[in-house]
């Protein structure tokens, strides 16, 4: 279930460049929480805390009720920042210790 959330969520940030209605960056930001809040709980079990860490941080950047406002340029580059590291993320396999 990990690999279809990454990609929805990855596809749903790329999509945050056009120019959309607000209400679909609302949901954007709903479905990210949610998604990311996912992938932590996913990641915990794995006991992958780097991961936890990283996503848990991603749900709250992202949350819809207390807004972060950083301007459009810089919410457009966190956007590409974070597909291309979703995406990355499916292809390269962590190393096992």
């Amino acid at each position: 279930m990990e690999k279809p959330i990454k990609i929805i969520l990855a596809l749903l940030l790329i999509l945050c460049l056009l120019d959309m209605p607000y209400s679909f960056y609302q949901l954007v930001r709903f479905v990210a929480l949610v998604g990311f809040g996912y992938l932590a709980l996913i990641a915990n079990k794995q006991n992958n805390t780097n991961a936890v860490f990283i996503y848990v941080a991603l749900a709250i950047l992202f949350q819809p009720f207390f807004k972060i406002a950083l301007g459009r340029t810089i919410w457009n580059v966190v956007d590409v920042i974070v597909s291309i590291s979703l995406v990355v993320s499916l292809v390269v396999k962590p190393k096992k210790e």
